[in-house]
């Protein structure tokens, strides 16, 4: 799956996507055909992830080739998404117990023998269950899994093989250039039995079979059980949603971006003022990326910068070093603080981050700004703001207001 991470290409793959996103999607969607067959599926979620293109723009022009009830599927699908994040927002909590969890799994694969024996076939495609194998170098290759081949190989993971669910979410986050932070840890729970209780989902071989075309007929070796996990966490308590977009503050601005939003042109906001623009990268101390998803951030944060540079006729900030430790946070609002003097700014306006490494950084480096006198700003989209209040409890309470939000958006015809 070759991705080019700019936003002509985004558009072009959702033009070309656009005949499909009706029946023709939700007859074909579960069925992974492999990496060189990706015509049932809209190959937009690295775009969507990082907002090179926005949720709400795909359903919009979606719906204005389709009635609301044959792109049904579709949009719901764009719909977890938001589910996801919004539902992570209730309980933010958990991405540091997530991170927690992981280290002390990291920890243990330097002390436990057979459990780096079995990650390292798991992650090198040996373990010689075949659709597993092939799934574990498609993804190193690629960047990318079928949603369908995500859950199954979570469940051998998690219930045949019996390795941490954590080091498999890692594993994912690391190589998927659509890797989120809420969709991919949430969904590796769920697999688990640790997001909704009780709950486990169990890959089967006649399943796989079937919706993989007959790509892989037998997979004895799997698991026929799979009981729930258990962890440690406290009862989570469910945070009220932050208050954003309150009036901004009439002092002159720079734009911030992030690679949780990467086209500022469909904020909704009067931008003909800003006195620039820069980019902050993610907090990814904790984290290991792999090459290609690294460059991929890169280039399409740098495409974005520039692109918005030249569209609003504003200097941008020289790129950022990745965010490693608290010294490269006090580094980056040293160089935010310099860049707002240098074109006369005061305020710097950003769009909301979601949980996970783009917030961390930005929390940090607001501390660090607040100590210069420099104000962060965070604008929340419509489309968020519209779906996250719905994102308390299951899917079926969001499924069900899709609809009316889709209508109060503006988006529905």
């Amino acid at each position: 799956m070759g991705v080019a991470p700019t936003r002509a290409a985004a558009l072009e793959a959702l033009g070309d996507f656009l005949p499909r996103a009706g029946r023709a999607y939700a007859k074909a969607r579960n069925y992974d055909f492999g990496p060189a067959t990706r015509g049932n599926v809209s190959n937009l979620s690295p775009y969507t992830r990082h907002r090179i293109i926005s949720e709400q723009e795909i359903v919009q022009r979606v719906l204005e080739r389709h009635a609301l009830s044959s792109a049904e599927k579709f949009i719901q699908e764009v719909c977890w998404r938001s589910y996801w994040k919004g539902w992570l927002e209730h309980r933010p909590q958990l991405w540091s117990h997530y991170l927690d969890a992981l280290e002390d799994d990291r920890r243990n694969l330097q002390t436990d023998d057979a459990m780096a024996s079995a990650y390292a076939e798991a992650v090198e495609g040996r373990t010689g269950i075949t659709c597993f194998d092939a799934w574990a170098k498609e993804l190193q290759e690629t960047g990318y899994l079928h949603n369908h081949a995500r859950m199954w190989f979570a469940s051998i993971w998690i219930f045949t093989l019996e390795l941490p669910w954590t080091l498999g979410g890692d594993f994912f986050y690391n190589h998927l250039y659509d890797g989120d932070p809420a969709s991919n840890t949430l969904s590796w729970r769920w697999v688990g039995g640790l997001q909704t209780k009780g709950k486990t989902y169990l890959a089967r071989s006649d399943n796989i079979a079937t919706f993989t075309d007959g790509r892989f007929l037998q997979t004895p070796q799997l698991s026929g059980v799979a009981e729930p996990l258990e962890d440690n966490l406290p009862v989570l308590t469910k945070t009220p949603l932050q208050q954003r977009n309150t009036p901004l503050p009439n002092t002159p601005a720079i734009l911030l971006l992030h690679e949780d939003d990467l086209h500022p042109q469909s904020l909704g906001l009067d931008l003909s003022d800003l006195k620039g623009i820069a980019f902050l990268p993610a907090d990814i101390s904790r984290l290991a990326l792999s090459e290609g998803v690294l460059a991929f951030k890169s280039a399409a944060a740098n495409a974005a910068l520039q692109a918005a540079s030249s569209e609003l006729d504003i200097p941008a900030m020289s790129e950022v070093a990745s965010i490693d430790t608290v010294q490269d946070h006090l580094d980056t609002a040293a160089n935010l603080t310099a860049f707002c003097k240098s074109v006369g700014a005061q305020t710097i306006i950003t769009p909301e981050a979601p949980v996970g490494p783009s917030r961390m950084a930005l929390d940090a480096v607001e501390q660090c700004l607040a100590a210069n006198s420099i104000a962060l700003h965070r604008i929340r989209r419509d489309w968020d703001n519209a779906f996250w209040p719905h994102a308390k409890a299951g899917f079926f309470k969001l499924k069900e207001k899709i609809p009316g939000v889709l209508a109060e958006l503006g988006v529905a015809r």
